[in-house]
């Protein structure tokens, strides 16, 4: 098992490296879609029977700080993640769960009923439901005589 020293202030290459986390931090390059070098938030999609099911991570988001639309085929999903109250920056010793506002938005696969989907937050998890929408059928169109 790996261990990780939580500061040591004699060694000038961690006291880099925390100077160089404050200075991302406050450039704001906190939560714009990349993070680490990966999408934030982490998602899954599904395809069940009836429905699509996207599920994404989201630890110490509340409900009223996310925002799902959905518009056209491209789902959007916005929020963001404070930090503790009553922290300012200069009293981090090491970041590494980001903070502040993000968007993350995904063109369906499929498309689906728009006015019908949902979503719930549980255990810190984004669960959105899009039902599919029926498959379009051809129909066939009369073709009124205009010479008449």
């Amino acid at each position: 098992m790996a261990v990780f020293r939580w500061g040591q202030p004699w060694d000038p290459f961690r006291d880099l490296e925390r100077e160089v986390d404050r200075l991302l931090a406050s450039v704001s390059l906190s939560m714009q879609g990349l993070r680490f070098g990966r999408q934030f938030p982490p998602v899954n999609l599904y395809a069940l029977d009836n429905e699509l099911l996207l599920t994404a991570e989201l630890p110490g988001v509340r409900p009223e700080d996310l925002e799902v639309t959905v518009a056209d085929g491209v789902l959007t999903i916005k929020g963001k993640r404070l930090g503790p109250e009553g922290v300012p920056d200069e009293r981090y010793r090491r970041q590494e769960r980001a903070r502040g506002t993000w968007q993350r938005s995904f063109s369906l696969p499929e498309r689906v009923e728009e006015d019908r989907l949902s979503a719930e937050m549980a255990n810190g998890i984004l669960t959105i439901r899009l039902p599919r929408a029926p498959t379009p059928q051809p129909r066939q169109i009369k073709v009124a005589d205009g010479n008449a």
